[in-house]
């Protein structure tokens, strides 16, 4: 038996995760991914107004708020059998695709790019050199030797006073880091700039959503937002999205191909075998005909062969999970029945559940949807994964990996980003030619079952409603995170993550950053300081990571 590595809890991620890895002749032998934290809303719902239920739901996370609430309400229009109005479709794509242009800079730049980035190196760099990298890279207007010595004088700042604030307690200087200081310094000052135009990003919700976070919006039946919309409020929505995309083309592409030009052996790194997408953005009526990020199945790393992907061949296993029973459940029947239990590695050891499709451990995100429309000639994806593959001289292979699924998620938000704006010019148009219709009237059945799909930044969503008696009998959702993070079922399968971490090379088993890197590419939403084992002294060490 190798030896063994527990990280918990993990930083830069929401919620309380645990990760545990046996590590043999230098690299990851085997894993285990624990969820520290009961959720339990589905018990909350139970009896309550279905017309209520994206509001609780939304309260599942301060991150992912208005995706919970759109696949609820879709759960619900499913169950009640009403459709809803064009104007109102295109309004719950825009605030989704707001969603992900804003989830995706926060999570390259602020959760995941210090897994790549040594911020301290950054003090070494040539502010000139910097400038003319810069330069060769990318578009932002802000640049120049004196905006970048000012970014280093800033750190610096912090060194001297003994606190470097957001970046302090990391591993910096970790021989893992392989980019130069001049590359460092532009992601570093790239990372300031980012913070600020995601609080700027984060008001496309408020616009369309009332408020963010916890968008008000939605209801069953369509939206609440459009009827009254000014020239002034589409205006500044547009602006803002321009703002951003203008951003994600000319800083967070060029960051993303500039630092994964020096970690090209990451392209065979932490991957996995199977692959799931409800897909995303419906364009009509006709799902999933006519959704933007089309929905597919892919097993074994098989692109000439994707499956269209069915909710009925879902089914959440427990025998490692702490509920009561072992039984795997398909959403519909399934059974939130708490019981806490010790944290044992050969039994139970995770409070998330362990979803299967076809009774497969299936990765979900962007990767998986990025996969699935690239092996379907999507015409919004697979032109810049080619060129992305080509600009780096990789093969397509090298997209089972940290390296693609971190590239996946760049790629993505540029498509949607564009697919925006002719959200936007439709929903002006309607309008201008007197179609103002947001909602759809319905009355509520005394029994009926629903389902709503969506796709968002972190992957597959799904939530399932059964109503009685006009109230909420059963309710089920299985979260991205759920795919990707679950433990292994009743006949030992791997969850996502557990699989990916298999082979990952650790140089220094005290500073395990290898770990983070996979990890953080998967975008956990699940929290953090690490405790790590000696494998000569058995000595715990407690680290604090950034």
């Amino acid at each position: 038996m190798g030896n063994k590595i527990i990280i918990d809890p993990i930083t830069r991620l929401e919620g309380h995760l645990r990760i545990e890895v046996e590590i043999e002749d230098g690299k990851v032998k085997d894993a285990w991914c624990s969820g520290q934290m009961f959720r339990g809303i589905e018990i909350i719902l139970q009896g309550r107004d279905p017309r209520d239920a994206h509001h609780f739901v939304q309260r599942s996370c301060g991150v992912c708020t208005y995706v919970h609430a759109l696949s609820s309400v879709r759960a619900v229009e499913d169950a009640v059998k009403v459709t809803i109005p064009k104007n109102a479709r295109l309004v719950r794509n825009l605030l989704n695709g707001a969603q992900f242009q804003h989830d995706h800079l926060i999570h390259f730049y602020h959760l995941h790019a210090l897994d790549w980035v040594d911020i301290v190196s950054a003090l070494k760099a040539d502010p000139v050199k910097t400038a003319i990298l810069a330069d060769n890279l990318s578009s932002d207007p802000k640049g120049g030797t004196v905006y970048f010595k000012g970014v280093q004088q800033r750190l610096q700042a912090f060194v001297d006073s003994g606190q470097l604030g957001p970046f302090s307690n990391a591993y910096w200087g970790h021989p893992a880091y392989k980019l130069p200081p001049e590359a460092n310094l532009m992601a570093a000052a790239h990372y300031i700039e980012a913070l600020r135009l995601q609080a700027r990003t984060a008001r496309l919700h408020a616009i369309f959503g009332g408020k963010n976070p916890h968008p008000q919006s939605l209801v069953v039946g369509g939206v609440t937002c459009v009827q009254d919309l000014s020239p002034e409020r589409i205006a500044e929505f547009l602006y803002l999205w321009k703002e951003t995309q203008e951003f994600i083309k000319n800083v967070y592409i060029p960051d993303l191909l500039a630092v994964a030009s020096f970690y090209k052996d990451w392209g065979g790194i932490g991957g996995t075998t199977n692959f799931m997408a409800w897909g995303e953005f419906p364009g009509s009526e006709k799902e999933p005909e006519s959704l933007f990020m089309p929905r597919g199945v892919i097993k074994k790393r098989d692109l000439t062969k994707v499956g269209m992907a069915d909710q009925e061949k879902v089914t959440e296993h427990v025998a490692r999970a702490w509920y009561e029973g072992s039984k795997a459940l398909h959403p519909y029947k399934g059974e939130t029945k708490p019981q806490n239990g010790e944290y044992k590695p050969g039994g139970k050891y995770s409070w998330i559940k362990a979803p299967r499709y076809e009774e497969t451990s299936c990765e979900v995100g962007p990767l998986a949807r990025v996969l699935v429309a690239y092996a379907k000639g999507n015409t919004a994806i697979k032109p810049l994964v080619d060129d992305t593959l080509k600009k780096l001289d990789i093969p397509a292979t090298a997209l089972f990996s940290t390296l693609g699924r971190t590239a996946a998620r760049g790629l993505e938000t540029v498509a949607i980003g564009d697919a925006m704006e002719g959200w936007i010019t439709e929903l002006v148009e309607n309008i201008k030619g007197g179609d103002i219709k947001t909602y759809q009237k319905w009355e509520m059945p005394d029994k009926g079952m629903g389902v709503g799909l969506n796709d968002v930044p972190r992957g597959s969503l799904g939530h399932w409603v059964e109503i009685e008696n006009k109230k909420i009998k059963n309710y089920q959702y299985v979260v991205p995170s759920t795919w990707n993070f679950g433990p292994r079922d009743e006949k030992g399968q791997r969850g996502p993550v557990e699989e990916a971490l298999i082979g990952t090379p650790i140089a220094d088993p005290k500073r395990p950053i290898e770990v983070l890197r996979t990890v953080h590419s998967f975008d956990p939403c699940i929290a953090c300081a690490v405790h790590v084992i000696d494998p000569d002294s058995n000595e715990v060490y407690k680290v604090r990571v950034i």
